[in-house]
C-alpha cells in the first residue's frame, strides 16, 4: 500500500471510486474544488463521552492532539453521538462553523459520513473503523490500525498468566472488528497454552455498565480469571474484575489504575499522529483516491500504527514480555492468522502457509477454534 503514495502516508485514504481527477471533486455547478482546502476548523464527532477509560476518551485524546498541531485551527467536537441521521446533523453545524475536515469516529457513522461527504464535495470526511465496500464521494474515506495485532499480543499475555485456562471476552457486536480481536486473543493465548478458551459473551451495547457488570459475573462464575473486552467504556468491566480478584487485559485505553493488583497489559490508541497525518493532507489540498477504495489501515507492517501496548502489570513475568517482543518481530511480516486456522467445528478457514490481507482478514465472520459461544444472528 505504501508504494503507491507520496508524501503523508494518508494521501491514500479517499476512494478509487470516481473518475475526477485524484485529490479533487466536481460540483454540480460546474468548475473544481480541492476537499479540506483552506480549512479554518476540523470537527470530531464521538458516539460517546470523552472520559469513558476506552474508545471515545482515545479518540477525544487525539483530537487534542490535532488542536496542539494545528494551532489555527478551530477544533469542534461533539460527545455522545448516536449513530443515526443525528451524527450527519451534528457533522453539518460543524461545516457550518467553517470545518472543511471532519472525523466521524464510530463504527456505526459510515453511512452519515458517506451523505455529508456527498453534500459537501469541498469537505474531507473520514470515518473511523468501518469499511466502504461500494462507490463513494472522492472525499470521503476510511482509516483503521490494525489493532487485533497488540491484542494477539496481550492474548500471549493472558493464556501465561490464567490458572483455570477459562478466559473471557466482554463484547458489543458481531462486527468484523470485534470478531478479529476475539479470535486473534484466542490465537495469542494457544499460542502459549494450548488448551485455553476464550469464552465470549456479547452486551449488544457499547456501553451499558448495568449488562456489563453482569457479562463479568456470569464470567468469573465459570472460572474466568483473566477478562478482557471490546466495549467503548471499559472501566465497568475492569472494576468488577478487579474487585472478585481476577486478572484483567484492557482496550482502548491505559487503565491500569484502576485494576493495579490484576492488570495485565492491554492495547490502546494513539491517534494523534495518524489525525494530525489526516488534517495536514487535507489541508495541502492532496487528499487523493487509492486502489484501496479509502480503507486505509496501518499496523506493525506499515510501521506507522495509531496504536501502542498499554504498560506491563506485576503479574507479567520476564519470559512472558519476551515471548511478546518475540512474536511482536514475527507480526511485522506476519499476522496473526498465519495458517493453519480453524473455526470453532474444527474446519480449515485458513490454510497452512497462508497469510492473509488485511481485507480477507476484516471479512472474518467466525470464531476460531477454542472460542466458546455462538455469534448472535442478524
Amino acid at each position: 500500500m505504501r508504494k503507491i503514495i507520496t508524501g503523508a502516508a494518508l494521501a491514500v485514504l479517499a476512494t478509487a471510486c470516481s473518475a475526477n481527477t485524484a485529490g479533487t471533486a466536481t460540483p454540480a455547478s460546474g468548475g473544481t474544488v480541492v476537499p479540506g482546502k483552506g480549512s479554518t476548523a476540523v470537527g470530531f464527532i464521538f458516539v460517546g463521552p470523552k472520559d469513558d477509560y476506552g474508545y471515545n476518551q482515545a479518540a477525544y485524546q487525539g483530537s487534542q492532539e490535532v488542536a496542539k498541531a494545528f494551532p489555527n485551527l478551530k477544533v469542534i467536537t461533539a460527545e455522545n453521538v448516536p449513530e443515526d441521521d443525528n451524527a450527519a446533523r451534528v457533522m453539518n453545524s460543524m461545516i457550518a462553523k467553517g470545518a472543511k475536515i471532519v472525523f466521524a469516529t464510530s463504527y456505526g457513522h459510515l453511512d452519515a459520513a458517506l451523505k455529508v461527504a456527498a453534500e459537501h464535495p469541498d469537505v474531507v470526511v473520514v470515518q473511523q473503523g468501518n469499511l466502504i465496500t461500494g462507490s463513494a464521494p472522492p472525499n470521503a474515506g476510511t482509516f483503521f490500525g490494525t489493532v487485533y495485532e497488540p491484542v494477539y499480543l496481550a492474548g500471549i499475555a493472558a493464556g501465561r498468566a490464567t490458572k483455570t485456562g477459562k478466559l473471557g471476552y466482554v463484547y458489543a457486536f458481531p462486527i468484523s472488528q470485534t470478531i478479529d480481536n476475539i479470535d486473534a486473543f484466542e490465537l495469542g493465548a494457544r499460542s502459549v497454552n494450548p488448551s485455553v478458551k476464550t469464552y465470549a459473551v456479547n452486551t449488544s451495547s457499547w456501553c451499558d455498565p448495568a449488562k456489563q457488570a453482569e457479562a463479568a459475573a456470569n464470567l468469573l462464575k465459570q472460572g474466568v480469571d483473566v477478562i478482557t473486552q471490546h466495549q467503548d467504556c471499559t472501566a465497568t468491566v475492569i472494576k468488577a474484575t478487579e474487585a472478585a480478584g481476577a486478572m484483567t487485559v484492557g482496550y482502548h485505553a491505559d487503565a491500569s489504575a484502576i485494576a493495579p493488583k490484576g492488570w495485565l497489559t492491554g492495547s490502546q490508541w494513539n491517534w494523534g499522529p495518524l489525525y494530525s497525518d489526516i488534517v495536514r493532507t487535507a489541508l495541502g489540498g492532496t487528499f487523493t483516491g487509492s486502489k484501496y477504495n479509502g480503507n486505509f489501515r496501518v499496523g506493525y507492517k506499515t510501521g506507522d500504527n495509531p496504536f501502542v501496548q498499554s504498560p506491563y502489570g506485576p503479574l507479567v513475568d520476564d519470559k512472558t514480555r519476551r515471548l511478546i517482543e518475540a512474536a511482536k518481530d514475527t507480526l511485522k511480516s506476519g499476522s496473526p492468522f498465519a495458517g493453519p486456522v480453524r473455526d470453532q467445528e474444527g474446519k480449515v478457514r485458513i490454510p497452512d502457509g497462508t497469510t492473509p490481507d488485511y481485507e480477507t482478514i476484516e471479512k472474518i465472520d467466525y470464531f476460531v477454534e477454542g472460542v466458546v459461544g455462538s455469534l448472535p444472528k442478524s
